[in-house]
């Protein structure tokens, strides 16, 4: 049976998408519903507050990272296990290149349009019914107002909307109902302790909305996607092997995607807490992710035993991967936004230092030694190091944001998070070496 699904944008970022996304999944879940949520995008914030409401784990859609194929392929499989498909957007609807319009004109999803309220009243159905018109290859179906002050605020904005745009909920102002956020975006989920009592809150808003409204999801003419298997696996070159990967509040930047590629190339994962104290597990070869080591710096800088581990690792030629925040961790010190300097593994040379402003962002293509990879850079930190780069980065929209690559004997080290499914042979390649170069020798 097909699965219904919808889209949710908005004009700009800020206007409320996620709580709104994670409102309706959590509602539908407790209905019975089996839910599935999609982020249009790179994100990892997000989509750890969207698996809380759902249940289920958040892939990403995004034409240039995942691919047509590749998105269709995640639809599909979805639709094989839910009931109602949500699509959360990124950025404004049709900002970027590829754009969230692009992904709803791509698999005929409607969309259903989240703009904050709080400091307008009519026009909101002017910047609403804009968005409905600018192009004919979708259709905005209906509209949220989000941070609505009361009941009159509501009916202003209800009379100014045309009948093909309706109110579908106005959603009251609630501070108590926001999600803490710091300079990355919003606080991890497994950080806040009463995130379900805070899903519950947004269910609840919402519930009262749509009953307020009395216009239902399904009046909105939902798409229909309809089910496939998962793809058995193909070729395993990765059969036999270990590959540990950091995860904690620490190292947290993982598509679920790439853990899922990992194990259809054959590996056996094994996932350790550096900032728990747990030993690097036996391994054949090491992931450190993305994240906020300098949230985390003064602990990192206290595992003796995990920076020893990381050097014996790499003396024995075994592969490593470190992306971002792993990069950062490896480093010989990193300062922190407070301007406290943290002696960190020392396997790079060089220094990392935090900044309040943002240092880069885009998606990027980068030419690995095995092919090319695509993912995406977003960062508040920047590297000094005599290091050169083996190769650059590219954008897809020609966007100024270009990282480089480094390797040394066995490591390899970016800012660009890689989307493991874009070449899972050139992951294969790297992981499965019994010597991604000479072993011996550390930076």
């Amino acid at each position: 049976m097909a699965a219904r699904a919808l889209m949710i944008s908005a004009p700009a970022s800020g206007q409320g998408k996620t709580s709104v996304t994670a409102a309706i999944a959590r509602s539908a879940r407790r209905r019975g519903e089996r839910v599935r949520v999609f982020k249009t995008g790179p994100d990892f914030l997000d989509p750890m507050v969207l698996e809380r409401a759902s249940g289920r784990p958040v892939y990403q859609l995004d034409l240039f990272m995942v691919g047509l194929e590749g998105c269709r392929a995640l639809l599909a499989e979805a639709a094989a296990e839910a009931d109602l498909i949500l699509v959360e957007g990124v950025m404004g609807l049709f900002d970027g290149a590829p754009s969230s319009a692009d992904l709803a004109a791509a698999f005929g999803l409607p969309v259903l349009v989240v703009i904050d309220g709080s400091a307008m009243a009519q026009t909101l159905a002017a910047v609403a019914t804009g968005l409905q018109r600018f192009r004919d290859d979708i259709a905005v179906r209906a509209v949220v107002a989000n941070r609505i002050a009361g009941a009159a605020h509501a009916r202003m904005v209800a009379e100014a909307l045309p009948a093909t745009l309706p109110l579908l909920a106005a959603l009251p102002r609630a501070e108590a109902l926001r999600l803490p956020a710091r300079h990355l975006g919003l606080v991890q989920a497994m950080e806040l302790p009463g995130i379900d009592a805070l899903l519950d809150g947004w269910a609840d808003a919402w519930d009262a909305a749509t009953s307020e409204t009395g216009v239902g999801l399904d009046s909105l003419d939902l798409a229909r996607i309809e089910p496939a298997p998962v793809e058995s696996p193909g070729a395993t070159p990765l059969a036999g092997r270990r590959v540990a990967v950091a995860r904690d509040a620490c190292f947290s930047f993982i598509y679920p995607a790439n853990l899922d590629c990992l194990r259809r190339l054959g590996a056996e994962l094994l996932t350790f807490s550096p900032l728990a104290g747990e030993p690097l597990p036996p391994c054949d070869a090491l992931w450190l992710p993305g994240g906020y080591p300098e949230l985390h710096a003064q602990a990192l800088a206290s595992n003796e035993s995990f920076f020893a581990a990381l050097v014996a690792h790499l003396e024995a030629g075994r592969p490593l991967l470190a992306e971002c925040g792993g990069m950062l961790a490896l480093l010989d010190s990193l300062t922190d936004l407070e301007g406290r300097t943290h002696r960190m593994a020392g396997l790079i040379p060089g220094e990392g230092r935090m900044q309040t402003r943002l240092a880069a962002l885009g998606l990027q293509q980068i030419d690995w030694p095995e092919g090319p990879l695509r993912g995406h850079s977003f960062h508040h930190s920047t590297m000094q190091t005599p290091l050169q780069p083996v190769a650059r980065a590219t954008h897809p929209s020609g966007g100024s944001t270009a990282e480089a690559l480094y390797t040394h004997g066995s490591l390899r080290a970016s800012y660009v998070h890689h989307y493991f499914p874009s070449n899972p042979a050139a992951i294969a390649a790297f992981l499965g070496s019994n010597s991604a170069g000479q072993a011996g020798q550390v930076l």
